[in-house]
């Protein structure tokens, strides 16, 4: 068992409970701690912004990354249960894999997935990682994101199959055909050769990237023609599942 560790979750949940700022000789005393200790804990939080110290009375604080961490955690686990719904109907419309994702720093991750009605389909599990560059979801996601976002793999393009993506201009230029068509498509596969998906963006409230629902199998079955036809079907459990999540459309009609 690592102790420093233990201490420094001891700490933060000290200063959490807390109704103010603290000092170092009071949390000390209260966690059976040395001042040296606990000083050595502050400032290691400090420098990965837990915590920082009130200038007034140099007492320390959390920062409000816990909490940032936290909505995180509850934001998947609502995603998930309100998704579902809208999940089950467009694989009952598809016969495919259906699949919820959500965007992690420069990865995919599967939140939730209902297998396809074929034998044969698209191998994956939920909580796993996939590069974000080479995803259908991956890619619906992206486009929600600012262009600095994208220097994110500028030394990340490795290439997985002979259609990958391998350079920042061809990144930028897919992106930007996600953002003009509203989904994204992948029909050849660039994680995996041989799997052809359509995928587009959820929005949360605020109009936040809170995640991406796609359809995904063979490309041998999933053709350009299904997955053009698949298209409004994905784009509309998108929409179904961003209104349940409250996210309202604006008015275009006013323009």
């Amino acid at each position: 068992m690592d102790k420093a560790f233990i201490k420094g979750l001891r700490l933060i949940e000290a200063l959490a409970y807390s109704d103010g700022p603290r000092g170092v000789t009071e949390l000390a005393a209260e966690l059976e701690l040395t001042k040296s200790n606990v000083h050595r804990l502050l400032t290691t939080l400090s420098m990965h912004g837990y915590v920082r110290q009130d200038p007034r009375h140099s007492g320390y604080e959390l920062t409000t990354k816990i909490w940032e961490l936290g909505s995180q955690v509850i934001r998947r686990i609502d995603l998930t249960s309100v998704a579902r719904p809208a999940m089950e109907r467009l694989a009952a419309l598809t016969g495919e894999t259906v699949h919820l994702s959500t965007l992690d720093e420069t990865d995919v991750v599967y939140l939730d997935k209902i297998e396809s009605s074929h034998h044969i389909r698209a191998h994956t599990h939920v909580g796993q990682r996939a590069p974000a560059y080479t995803m259908a979801t991956g890619k619906a996601m992206l486009a929600q994101m600012p262009d600095s976002y994208l220097e994110r793999f500028r030394y990340k393009l490795e290439a997985f199959t002979p259609t990958t993506i391998t350079t920042m201009d061809a990144l930028y230029r897919s992106v930007d055909e996600v953002r003009r068509a509203g989904f994204a498509q992948v029909p050849h596969g660039e994680w995996r050769e041989g799997i052809a998906a359509c995928a587009c963006a959820v929005l949360g409230p605020q109009g936040d990237l809170a995640g991406a629902v796609g359809v995904s199998g063979p490309d041998l079955r999933m053709t350009q023609e299904k997955l053009d036809a698949f298209a409004p079907h994905v784009v509309e459990a998108a929409r179904k599942i961003s209104a349940a999540l409250g996210y309202i459309e604006p008015d275009r009609s006013a323009n």
